[in-house]
């Protein structure tokens, strides 16, 4: 059993970040309602902020708000002279079309890469950062001196936040990727050696669907837990559970990803 240390990896990035220039910007983010886990992921953004000195400002705004004023409200915010990078943070209530919202933010500002001109450059290879999780999936290999075109990738759940920009990253780049959702048949996980979930279903994966010494990345977040169930794991019982690699939840992706977003915000406001 090996738990990768997020935190261990997260502050590696943190610490080259301190040795660069400060950006004179601030980083912005915005909150609609009240939601606890919303709260919590800006928490820790606004927590490695000051521990870099940033300025990072949050912009809370009520339930009640309509899609065009927080349109308007996210342009305005975006468009100050003295704003860097703007996040918006996710998930929006159901009846707030994101996508309307995110597409207001400058590619330049788009920390998240979020926005249709950030991604649209994404998808040709021409952004100039990559969006979070998938510069996670990059730090984690390479903490693991992994050079993925020798494996077999699967991306359980191909969402926006996680999975779609992962798998498209993977593309010809590994020696095959399976891209799955929840109703997929799990048996392919059997024959791939790096399996990326990010469902947020909890527990959907455990060991028992995995091939001995399989490396499971875990974005998925559910009630506080991952997609990938490591009970059994942490007290193996199996050659199989014994050989599985994994990102625990919490402490695993998380701060991974906090400290790509910076990278990122540092990227963008010194080119």
């Amino acid at each position: 059993m090996n738990v990768i240390d997020g935190k261990k990896i997260a502050d590696e990035t943190l610490a080259r970040l301190k040795s660069q220039p400060k950006p004179k910007k601030f980083l912005a983010a915005v909150l609609v309602g009240e939601d606890p886990a919303s709260v919590s992921f800006l928490k820790q953004k606004e927590k490695t902020a000051k521990e870099l000195g940033v300025d990072f400002r949050l912009y809370e705004f009520p339930i009640k708000i309509t899609n065009d004023e927080l349109r308007r409200k996210v342009r305005e915010i975006a468009e100050h002279k003295t704003c860097g990078g703007v996040i918006v943070q996710l998930p929006l209530l159901e009846y707030l079309n994101k996508h309307y919202i995110l597409n207001v933010i400058p590619r330049e500002k788009d920390v998240d890469v979020l926005g249709e001109r950030a991604l649209g450059a994404f998808y040709t290879g021409r952004n100039l950062v990559l969006p979070p999780a998938v510069g996670t999936v990059e730090e984690i290999l390479k903490s693991l001196a992994v050079r993925r075109e020798m494996f077999g990738f699967a991306v359980v759940g191909a969402g926006f936040l996680v999975g779609r920009a992962i798998a498209t990253r993977l593309l010809g780049k590994v020696r095959e990727l399976f891209v799955l959702d929840k109703g997929s048949d799990f048996k392919v996980l059997k024959e791939v050696d790096i399996v990326i979930s990010g469902a947020g279903e909890a527990g959907l994966i455990n060991a028992s669907m995995l091939k001995p010494g399989a490396l499971v990345i875990d974005f998925g977040y559910d009630r506080g837990r991952g997609d990938f169930d490591s009970t059994h794991i942490q007290h193996p019982t199996s050659n199989i559970e014994s050989r599985i690699t994994y990102t625990p939840t919490p402490g695993g992706t998380g701060p991974i990803l906090v400290a790509e977003l910076f990278e990122n915000f540092y990227k963008l406001n010194s080119v």
